[in-house]
């Protein structure tokens, strides 16, 4: 991705108020452009009322290299359910289409500008960001042993460096290996924020206790397609292994069934699954799209 501040741009070019239905042109295409800035808000928080001006300020100083688009939660949750937005203010940082970076309440403007000054650093200019680069093409090529060799190499060079830790971590999560997964994900600087080692994290929890063979209850499912005690805790099962796919398929399943099923446990066990594929991931976009069709229908 390649970072052009407009110095021309006025700040109501820059500057937005952001709706569910417009998030996919305003922030996840608008990002592949520039680092979009997303701030989830609503009218009776107290956090939200300091840290709004201040996001503004910061972001119209920065002259074009960044956007920022504010969401008011009451009137548009979708998306603040999706990432899992717990408290606000909370900021997300987008950038080629996906979550990289964000912080929750209202943090000094000191720290504001840092956070805008990070995003705003030209992409692909170090020797970091080139192995990064490379290590995404090796995965895209199945070249699992060369993208483990990109990943600890940046590490090699920058020991803290989040989006290698999540990438190796997540390899060796994919091979089975959570333990050292853990290890390599215990590396971050505590309070780290990134998108992609939160996935992880959710995905290694998710496959702690879960149980080594899954046979019994497929079979308890398949004999009875109405016993969605026996698909809950399948669905469980085949996420502590990866399968997210198929754990949110049976998930949907049950909400389409029965949407409030023992206390709406399908629902969040759902958007945990989501987290763990990552929140712009196949999974989570095709699993929104169904979710929303169950719900809405």
């Amino acid at each position: 991705m390649t970072l052009i501040g407009d110095t021309h741009a006025k700040p109501a070019d820059l500057i937005k108020e952001g709706t569910d239905a417009g998030f996919m042109a305003d922030v996840i295409e608008a990002s592949r452009q520039q680092p979009v800035i997303v701030d989830f808000w609503a009218p009776w928080c107290g956090p939200c009322k300091q840290l709004g001006p201040a996001l503004e300020r910061a972001v119209t100083a920065a002259k074009g290299a960044v956007k920022l688009v504010k969401i008011d939660i009451d009137k548009n949750p979708a998306y603040a359910q999706q990432l899992r937005v717990q408290s606000i203010p909370a900021v997300f940082a987008f950038a080629d289409g996906r979550p990289v970076d964000g912080f929750m309440g209202a943090v000094p403007e000191s720290e504001i500008k840092a956070f805008i000054a990070r995003l705003a650093e030209p992409a692909g200019g170090g020797p970091a960001a080139e192995l990064l680069e490379m290590a995404q093409e090796s995965l895209a090529a199945g070249d699992l042993g060369g993208a483990a060799q990109a990943f600890a190499q940046v590490l090699q060079e920058e020991p803290e460096n989040l989006k290698a830790i999540a990438g190796l971590a997540r390899l060796y999560l994919n091979g089975g290996d959570a333990e050292k997964a853990w290890q390599i994900v215990d590396m971050a600087p505590e309070g780290a924020k990134d998108a992609e080692l939160d996935s992880v994290r959710t995905a290694l929890t998710l496959a702690e206790g879960a149980p080594s063979e899954t046979a019994d209850l497929e079979r308890r499912v398949a004999a009875d397609g109405l016993d969605l005690e026996a698909r809950f805790e399948l669905a469980k099962a085949l996420a502590g292994h990866g399968r997210l796919d198929e754990a949110a398929d049976h998930l949907l399943t049950i909400i389409e069934r029965d949407r409030a099923w023992n206390e709406d446990a399908a629902r969040r066990q759902l958007l945990t699954v989501f987290e763990a594929a990552g929140p712009m991931s196949e999974v989570a976009r095709q699993g929104r799209r169904r979710l929303s069709s169950i719900l809405f229908s």
